[in-house]
């Protein structure tokens, strides 16, 4: 990529039945500062309102579509499908941008041409509106065998890791975690951090409503897609298991 040229930025918002919270999101990405952005909203076919959101702001939405699909990450690869930037984004409809989100990773990619993925911190937002910032864990160990230590919805990839590896629809919650732990495990230089919260985060996503057998169940699974051997993943139960009878019993 040509230093003087400024790059197109795909943003992908996912949503149903989202009308409470879409239109913030909408609005974020729409008064980025960087203004070379390519927006898709792909719907599952909502009943709630969420459709005249989407309608009021056509005008500023490259494509978007209503219908319905597998569940969140079928959708998540069909507007990756749709994508045509350089970059692509993930922000869920009750997630928003902070102003200068796009401008900092264009900026990040334009110094650093060669990484695939970017990514940084966020701000978890509590129910009574308080902001948390939620810094990424540089740890390896906790990330391969314990859980997700990167902020997903922080993250932006190249096109070209899209061509090769997708969301598996067969996870319900932990898509993210083996799709980014299968290219850290592949490639660890393809990361990039930028030390910085630029999006915001609402605590009430489907893993934080999982039980704990079913997190450690699709954990197992996720890492084993990711291609940990038995031995490893076997060491990662282990761990999240012992953890988990250790809280219970304080």
């Amino acid at each position: 990529m040509n230093s003087n040229q400024s790059p197109l930025i795909s943003i992908v918002t996912v949503v149903y039945n989202g009308s409470k919270t879409l239109e913030q999101t909408i609005q974020s990405v729409i008064n980025q500062s960087h203004t070379n952005i390519e927006y898709i909203i792909i719907d599952g076919g909502s009943t709630d309102g969420t459709i005249d959101i989407i309608q009021k702001y056509e005008k500023e939405i490259s494509f978007w579509i209503s219908e319905p699909d597998k569940g969140l990450y079928d959708a998540m690869n069909k507007g990756i499908s749709y994508a045509k930037g350089e970059l692509i984004g993930m922000i869920n409809s009750d997630d928003w941008y902070e102003p200068n989100a796009v401008e900092l990773i264009v900026k990040s990619y334009i110094e650093n041409p060669s990484k695939r993925i970017f990514h940084g911190d966020r701000f978890d937002i509590l129910e009574d509106g308080t902001r948390i910032v939620k810094r990424f864990h540089p740890s390896s160990f906790k990330f391969i065998y314990y859980g997700m230590t990167y902020n997903h919805p922080s993250m932006f990839v190249h096109k070209e890791v899209y061509k090769n590896e997708l969301y598996n629809i067969n996870l319900r919650a932990l898509s993210d975690y083996e799709f980014v732990l299968k290219q850290y495990l592949r490639e660890p230089n393809n990361f990039i951090y930028l030390p910085e919260a630029y999006v915001n985060y609402r605590l009430d996503g489907i893993s934080g409503n999982m039980s704990i057998l079913s997190a450690l169940d699709e954990g197992f699974k996720a890492r084993r897609f990711a291609g940990l051997n038995i031995f490893q993943n076997s060491f990662s139960a282990s761990l999240r298991f012992l953890r988990v009878t250790i809280f219970k019993s304080l």
